[in-house]
C-alpha cells in the first residue's frame, strides 16, 4: 500500500481500491457514508431503507470499481449510484414511502428552507409539526426523479450542472424536472403558504 489511508485523498484512494485494496475502499465508504446516508434519506423518507440502500450503494460501487471510468469524482460517482437505488426504491413503492420519519430521525428537517424563523410562541411547535407533515406529505407525492432533482438542488445545494452529472442526465432535464416538481409542490401547498 502506497500512502496511509486516512492521509491519501480520494483519487489515491480510489486507485488504491481499483487494485483490490479493500482498506482504501472503506477509507472512501467512511469519507462519504454520511452525505450518501443523509442524501438516500431525504429521498426515501425511512431510515431503514437508507441505512439499507446506503449498504448497497457501496457494495454497487465495490463491485463496479473496474468500469469507473474516472470521467466523475469517486463521490459524484457515488452520489449517482445512490441516486439511482433511491429511485429504484421509490419507484418499485410507487413513489409512496413506507413510513414518514419520527421528528429527530436523521437530524432532517424538511421545513427548515421554506419556514420563516420566528419567536417562540405557545403552540409554535404544534404548528411546525403540522408544517413538517404537510411539506413532507406533498413531498412524497412527487415522482422519484423530481424528488431527486429536489433534493440535489434544494437540500443538497448543488448546481444545475452538478445535479446533470449525479443523474446523468441532460442540463435541460434538470431544469424541466425542477420546474415541474416546484409546481406541484405549489399547488400542494398553497394554502400552506396563505396561512404564513
Amino acid at each position: 500500500m502506497g500512502d496511509n489511508p486516512s492521509t491519501a485523498d480520494d483519487s489515491a484512494l480510489l486507485a488504491q481500491a481499483r487494485g483490490g485494496d479493500t482498506v482504501a475502499f472503506d477509507e472512501l465508504i467512511t469519507r462519504h457514508r454520511g452525505k450518501i446516508y443523509m442524501h438516500i434519506g431525504y429521498m426515501v423518507r425511512n431510515e431503514e431503507d437508507a441505512l439499507d440502500l446506503t449498504q448497497e450503494t457501496f457494495i454497487r460501487a465495490w463491485n463496479s470499481l473496474a468500469r469507473f471510468d474516472g470521467a466523475a469524482s469517486f463521490s459524484s460517482w457515488v452520489h449517482r449510484i445512490a441516486t439511482n437505488a433511491a429511485i429504484d426504491l421509490c419507484r418499485r413503492r410507487q413513489t409512496r414511502p413506507q413510513a414518514e420519519l419520527e421528528q429527530g430521525d436523521m437530524k432532517i428537517d424538511a421545513a427548515s428552507r421554506t419556514t420563516p424563523s420566528s419567536p417562540e410562541t405557545p403552540g409554535t411547535g404544534i404548528d411546525r409539526l403540522e408544517i413538517r407533515r404537510r411539506i413532507d406529505s406533498a413531498f412524497a407525492q412527487l415522482s422519484p426523479d423530481h424528488r431527486a432533482v429536489m433534493v440535489l438542488k434544494e437540500m443538497e445545494d448543488m448546481s444545475y450542472e452538478e445535479i446533470a452529472q449525479h443523474i446523468g442526465c441532460s442540463l435541460g432535464t434538470v431544469m424541466s424536472r425542477l420546474f415541474y416538481a416546484r409546481k406541484k409542490l405549489q399547488t400542494l401547498l398553497d394554502d400552506l403558504h396563505e396561512e404564513l
